[in-house]
């Protein structure tokens, strides 16, 4: 069952974009939390990764009504480097530098032509 209240075509861009936020944090998360065993972070972030697949599965499931396979991981990934950008800065109070830049604009041009189609 779709919801009605999103075009189909961001249904799964939403439920990705949750999604992330919740891989994100199962990833990287317990890096504020340094002095906490590792036990207790493997724990932590699998039960947060159980939340993030609750999104990812419908995201892909629903997604792949309006997009193919490719381009719903192209989608994930740019919406990956957006999130973990985010989180880095406000989050980890790391800085970004312009070699994070230049590598993330060149994954948003590969994205481009996967969505782009065939070259004529």
């Amino acid at each position: 069952m779709q919801s009605s209240l999103l075009p189909p075509w961001l249904l799964p861009i939403v439920l990705l974009s949750v999604s992330n936020i919740f891989m994100t944090i199962a990833w990287y998360g317990h890096l504020k939390f340094k002095t906490s065993p590792l036990w207790i972070a493997i724990a932590a972030s699998w039960a947060i990764a159980l939340i993030e697949y609750c999104f990812a599965v419908p995201a892909n499931r629903y997604g792949n009504a309006v997009y193919s396979a490719a381009e719903l991981k192209t989608i994930q990934e740019v919406i990956t480097l957006i999130v973990f950008a985010g989180f880095s800065v406000f989050v980890l109070n790391e800085s970004l530098t312009i070699n994070h830049a230049i590598g993330f604009g060149l994954i948003v041009a590969g994205a481009f032509f996967v969505f782009k189609g065939p070259v004529a």
